[in-house]
C-alpha cells in the first residue's frame, strides 16, 4: 500500500474502527447495573459474559448490535461508492479491532466473534453464505461442545475457507484468514483450558447435559 493509496483508505479505516468500538456489552451492564463487565464473569464485554451478567435476552441484543456495528462500516463504504474488495475488507478489519480494542474504554474490549461475523456477511452482501454455514457451524459446535469458544474459532474458520469456494475476491478471504488469527490470539487462554480440559462449559440449547458456564465472548 502506498502513501497515496493509504491517504485514501484512511478516513474509512476510521470509519470502521470508531463504528467497531462502541462497546455495547459494556454500556449495557453500566446501565441498567452500574457495574464495569470486565469486571464481572469472564471479563469479557461480548455477548457470552453479558448472558451471565444480564441474561439470555440482552445477551442476543449485544450480539445482533456486535454483529450489525462491523456490517454496517463495510455497508456505509461500499454505499458512498466504494468497491475495492481491499478497501472493504480493511474497514471490516478495523471495525473488529475497534471492537476489541475500544479507545472509549482503556483499549480492553471482546473477542470480536459477533462483529467479525457481521463483517464476513456484508463483505459481499449480495452472497452471504459462507458467514450463514459459518453461522450453523457455531451453532452445531456450541451444542456438541458446549463451549463457546471452541465454537467461535471452529465457525470462524469454516467461514473464511469457504469464501474462495464462493469466488469471494482475495482480499476478503486474506483479511479473513488475519481476523481468524485475531480471534485465536484473543481466546488462547480458552485454548489453554480446552487442552487440559479445564475449559468450562455451557448449557446446550436442546441436548440435556450437565455443564457450567464458559469463558468466552
Amino acid at each position: 500500500m502506498n502513501v497515496d493509496m493509504f491517504a485514501d483508505f484512511f478516513p474509512w479505516l476510521v470509519l470502521g474502527y470508531l463504528m467497531g468500538s462502541c462497546p455495547t456489552g459494556y454500556v449495557l451492564v453500566k446501565l441498567f447495573k452500574g457495574e464495569d463487565i470486565r469486571k464481572l464473569g469472564s471479563g469479557n464485554i461480548g455477548a457470552t459474559n453479558v448472558s451471565r451478567v444480564l441474561g439470555k435476552k440482552w445477551a442476543v441484543f449485544t450480539a445482533v448490535v456486535d454483529m450489525i456495528k462491523g456490517g454496517a462500516a463495510v455497508l456505509i463504504t461500499m454505499s458512498l461508492g466504494h468497491d475495492d474488495p481491499l478497501l472493504l475488507s480493511s474497514v471490516g478489519v478495523f471495525g473488529v479491532i475497534g471492537h476489541n480494542y475500544p479507545i472509549w474504554i482503556g483499549f480492553r474490549g471482546g473477542k470480536g466473534v459477533a462483529t467479525t461475523f457481521g463483517v464476513f456477511g456484508c463483505y459481499n452482501f449480495w452472497n452471504p453464505l459462507p458467514a450463514i454455514i459459518g453461522g450453523i457451524a457455531w451453532f452445531l459446535v456450541r451444542e456438541v461442545s458446549c463451549m463457546a469458544s471452541l465454537s467461535s474459532m471452529t465457525s470462524l474458520a469454516v467461514a473464511v475457507i469457504l469464501m474462495p469456494i464462493f469466488a469471494m475476491p482475495r482480499p476478503y478471504y486474506m483479511c479473513g484468514i488475519f481476523l481468524v488469527a485475531l480471534s485465536v490470539w484473543r481466546h488462547r487462554e480458552n485454548i489453554k483450558r480446552i487442552a487440559s480440559g479445564a475449559e468450562n462449559k455451557l448449557q446446550p440449547f436442546f441436548l440435556h447435559r450437565g455443564g457450567g458456564s464458559g469463558k468466552t465472548s
